[in-house]
């Protein structure tokens, strides 16, 4: 069986983003971009090594950065030069004792929103071809213009255009060729797929179709696009973070769920305990009302007491008033308030020194209002809108203590509290809330930080099986 060799090329400077310091190293959703994206790899289970490209003077960021996070796939880190062309060939120079047959799979390090589905299809892809890139249809007009004259000269047919991204995958032998004819200097080429086509004008070039979301950091605003990205992965599927196999390493953890006595709470209490997770659920019943932080102070200190130790900290609590703002009272609001957004802060800040000693996870729970807010419940969408960017904040705050936290933005879920809110809704129209439940100990046992991670209907199709079995 061939190996798999991810490349990622991280050796350009970044003069166009006008950082100060290359673009691989902004930061988004609690990491740089180069973590996320060596994250992608690193999480893939058909991805065997991972090598680094760098310009000179980020080689021991780099090094420091794969140390730190245990990217134990990453074997090789190497220098770059002027050009991408320079980078692949420092690359191809570092697999002198490789089979032909072995796959790369060359992506750019500042594209740290690639899919794990497009990486399989183009290893896959390569028992096909030799080549392969990853591309999207152009949606805008394509304009050939003289650029001496400033004038149009052609307008093509945009059915026949499409965008290249990366990755871009070869068989070593095949690239090593191309490259040996492009070093000749007769041909040129602005990426691995152009040389190859340039150098070897008979071999052929696979498609895989790439994704919008699957953007380049290049210019300023691309930084605000990925953090809104990164902000709705709805473009991420759940089974992408990680898998069921991994919830079996949660095994004798210690899960708190503050909010544990119905609905998604007691779900995830439920779930857990099938994993044999060490679960204990708190609420106001039981003494612990979020609103209280003495409250959930005795109750956390009490649980490490017993267990010495706590490894998740989960908080579900939330109240729903389905009413304008006028209709109601100050202790309405200021309760709605204390309970969906000071009830969170609450938790994490006495949480934090547990989940810093166990390099734990937390978790909260936001709602789609988040986005835009809604008529009839104004302060609850803006709590939620407040949840997002607490989750980002903290995600920046506890990197160093390797803390996880992200947060749940489940789409409309039947649980008693929407059902007090809204009533009996159609069957089919709202998810299963033991469906978000796995998928929250899903996100709870991955290496994910600061994300908002939408749970919608069309996850069933992958959560649902996996739930009856247990």
């Amino acid at each position: 069986m061939s190996k798999n060799i991810a490349i990622l090329l991280g050796g350009g400077v970044g003069a166009r983003m006008g950082l100060g310091y290359p673009k691989q190293f902004s930061k988004i959703a609690g990491k740089t971009a180069l973590e996320h994206t060596i994250s992608i790899f690193q999480n893939h289970p058909d991805i065997h090594e991972i090598i680094i490209v760098v310009e000179k003077n980020s080689y021991r960021r780099v090094e420091d950065i794969v140390s730190k996070a245990g990217f134990h796939k990453v074997n090789r880190i190497v220098f770059g030069g002027e050009e991408r062309s320079d980078s692949t060939l420092s690359a191809i120079a570092s697999l002198q004792h490789e089979p032909d047959e072995t796959k790369l799979i060359i992506h750019d390090a500042v594209r740290p929103l690639l899919s794990a589905e497009i990486i399989s299809q183009c290893i896959s892809k390569l028992d096909l071809y030799n080549a392969v890139d990853v591309a999207i249809p152009a949606v805008d007009t394509i304009v050939r213009v003289n650029n001496q004259t400033n004038e149009i000269i052609e307008i093509p047919k945009r059915v026949e255009y499409y965008q290249g991204q990366t990755p871009q995958a070869f068989k070593l032998g095949i690239l090593k060729k191309a490259y040996s004819i492009y070093r000749q200097g007769n041909i040129k080429g602005t990426c691995d797929c152009s040389i190859v086509l340039s150098a070897l004008p008979d071999e052929k070039v696979g498609i895989v179709a790439g994704s919008e979301t699957n953007i380049k950091l290049t210019r300023p605003v691309d930084l605000f696009i990925a953090d809104k990205l990164f902000q709705s992965r709805s473009h991420f599927s759940l089974r992408n973070i990680t898998s069921i196999d991994r919830l079996h390493n949660m095994k004798h953890h210690v899960l708190v769920v503050i909010g544990g006595s119905y609905g998604i709470g007691a779900d995830i209490i439920a779930l857990a305990q099938k994993f044999s997770v060490k679960t204990y659920s708190l609420s106001r019943s039981n003494g612990c009302d979020v609103q209280d932080i003495q409250a959930i102070e005795k109750s956390l200190a009490d649980i490490y007491a017993k267990e010495q130790r706590i490894d998740y900290v989960v908080n579900t609590a939330a109240i729903l008033n389905h009413k304008t703002l006028a209709a109601m009272s100050h202790e309405e609001i200021a309760t709605s308030i204390n309970v969906n957004y000071t009830g969170t802060v609450n938790t994490a800040a006495v949480a934090y020194p547990y989940l810093k000693e166990s390099h734990g996870s937390f978790l909260s729970f936001t709602s789609s209002s988040y986005t835009r807010g809604r008529p009839f419940y104004a302060i609850y969408s803006s709590t939620k809108a407040a949840i997002v960017n607490f989750t980002q904040a903290l995600s920046e705050e506890w990197l160093p203590d390797n803390i996880k936290i992200n947060c749940i933005n489940p789409e409309r879920t039947k649980t008693p509290m929407r059902t007090k809110a809204f009533g009996i809704e159609p069957e089919g129209t709202l998810l299963d809330s033991k469906t978000v439940a796995l998928a929250s100990l899903l996100v709870l046992s991955s290496n994910e930080t600061g994300n908002i991670i939408d749970v919608v209907l069309r996850d069933e199709e992958y959560i649902q099986p996996f739930l009856k079995m247990l």
